[in-house]
């Protein structure tokens, strides 16, 4: 096989994930960046459904896409009306498009227990839907819905449907594992039998139910298929459909079929999270190719056969993806770590020198106080940057006091309590003491103006610099407030994100130290700028 088609239906079948609410603007801006992807077919949604959809089918026109071709989905006549009289055939008719996706039942439990009409009246939508929209001048993909399952249960039927659609006119008949509960050898063995019939082109729509969306797809590849649907990040309902973001590498680097040039393969990443920060869904670290842990590497022996071939152990590139290689430190670190992340960082240690010794010493005394720095880079950079000799720190803590208080208000007031917090912050910036005082919502926001504003009129760019996540985490849950805690702070300035971490039995020191790391950090990142 020398090419396959890829199609996204993250705008419709994706946004049926629980928690998803894209708007227009949103769906107008994802087409845009899958189009930049090297997408073939974008589905835009379902005209008719909603007029969230009419509108961006009226409005997707002024996107001039350069890749990609716009896709409207819907569904075959309703039963026993007649097709020119059915509202949503004619608003796919209706929708600009040059290209429709229908879906039509192909498992006979479906049309008799779900449309509750017969077997020839479900024939008779197939063929009239994709006959009326050819008559306008559409092009006609046909999604089998339950395929698979109907194929097992009544397997004539399953045929009989693909070939009505075959012989009213549809160019690609994509076969759904919709409940996504079949397996590999399954796929690849009907699809085997599917193509004896028919000399369309066949498609692949898989689910992820079993946690087989992704292996059922590339089974369908191997087996012929020639459209692969999928979504970005793997989103759509239940567990969600087949991920593009690891079929489309497989597919280039595994498969060999370049189904998207070098240059749009790199973009997968940056398109992945781009999608999540829409979604307002947190990316997830762990998803294979464009997830930020998916060539991080802890162990030590891993990272000293990096530092020697740098696919000991990991099974691409990462750039091909537009990812990047993590070396994460902690006190199951050994030496080659250390001496890695270092050298990431423009400072060459020798594995054999007193400073990676000492760090590493450093590390697994610090870590076994409650800190840990493999999702804290930052305050690990800095731990590197410290045991350099010249090394000289922007600011230095003298002394901190927070007072929390619970304030009575005059009775006429709505509320007749309040608390507040005021941190009392000196420290030393180019010889230089300073004595702050600020309030706050709390004691780590006290701090943290506190801190600002001493250090603001030294370095005013921190201006920049916001707190952006706080989180705090019991070590130890059976010494009750005597416990160890751990806080990750994590902070950005518009252009990156940064997490530092401390740790202490005092929950306000604790934070203090991540605060002061996140500072430090931003002001560190801009000297080497």
């Amino acid at each position: 096989m020398t090419s396959v088609i890829i199609y996204d239906t993250t705008l419709r079948d994706g946004a049926q994930r629980e928690g998803i609410s894209f708007s227009v603007v949103d769906k107008i801006n994802i087409t845009r960046r899958l189009d930049e992807l090297g997408i073939h077919f974008i589905e835009g949604g379902w005209p008719g459904s909603s007029p969230k959809d009419d509108e961006y089918f009226k409005n997707i026109g002024e996107l001039n896409l350069i890749n990609s071709k716009l896709v409207a989905f819907g569904s075959t006549r309703r039963a026993n009306k007649k097709v020119a009289e059915d509202r949503n055939i004619k608003a796919l008719a209706n929708s600009g498009v040059e290209f429709v996706t229908l879906v039509g039942k192909s498992s006979d439990m479906h049309v008799s227990q779900v449309l509750e009409t017969t077997l020839d009246e479900n024939l008779s939508m197939v063929m009239d839907s994709i006959l009326y929209l050819k008559r306008h001048g559409i092009r006609v993909f046909f999604d089998a819905e339950h395929f698979f399952d109907g194929y097992k249960s009544n397997t004539e039927y399953a045929l009989q449907v693909l070939e009505t659609a075959d012989r009213a006119g549809a160019e690609c008949l994509v076969l759904c594992d919709t409940n996504g509960g079949a397996l590999p050898a399954e796929i690849a063995d009907i699809i085997n039998k599917v193509r004896k019939i028919t000399n369309v082109p066949i498609g692949i729509h898989t689910h992820n139910d079993g946690e087989l969306a992704v292996a059922n797809t590339l089974a369908a590849v191997n087996a012929g298929v020639e459209q692969v649907q999928g979504t970005i990040n793997g989103y759509g309902e239940r567990c969600g459909n087949a991920n593009l973001c690891s079929i489309i590498p497989a597919l280039k680097l595994k498969i060999g079929i370049d189904c998207v040039t070098d240059k749009q393969l790199a973009k997968l990443t940056d398109v992945a999270h781009y999608i999540s920060e829409v979604a307002n869904l947190v990316p997830d670290p762990f998803l294979p190719y464009i997830g930020s842990s998916a060539f991080s590497h802890k162990g030590g022996l891993h990272v000293s056969g990096l530092s020697k071939w740098s696919n000991s152990y990991q099974h691409i590139d990462p750039e091909l993806v537009g990812n990047k290689q993590r070396t994460l430190i902690s006190e199951l670190s050994g030496k080659a770590n250390i001496v890695h992340r270092a050298k990431e960082l423009g400072f060459c240690l020798s594995s054999k020198s007193r400073e990676a010794q000492e760090l590493l010493e450093k590390v697994k005394n610090l870590e076994n106080r409650g800190f840990q720095y493999e999702n804290a880079e930052a305050s690990f950079d800095l731990l590197v940057q410290r045991v350099k000799p010249d090394y000289a720190k922007p600011f230095e803590l003298i002394d901190f006091m927070v007072i929390v208080e619970k304030r009575r208000r005059p009775p006429v007031m709505k509320n007749a309590e309040e608390m507040m917090s005021e941190a009392i912050v000196k420290v030393k910036i180019n010889s230089e003491v300073v004595h702050t005082a600020a309030e706050g919502n709390g004691p780590v926001n006290a701090l943290d103006k506190a801190l600002r504003k001493a250090l603001l009129r030294f370095y005013p760019d921190l201006s920049a610099v916001n707190l952006i996540d706080y989180k705090v985490r019991i070590l130890e849950g059976n010494t009750g407030t005597e416990s160890q805690v751990r806080v990750i702070i994590e902070s950005n300035d518009g252009i990156e994100q940064w997490r530092t971490v401390g740790s202490s039995t005092n929950i306000i020191e604790a934070s203090w130290l991540a605060l002061a790391d996140s500072m430090e950090y931003w002001l560190l990142k801009q000297k080497g700028n």
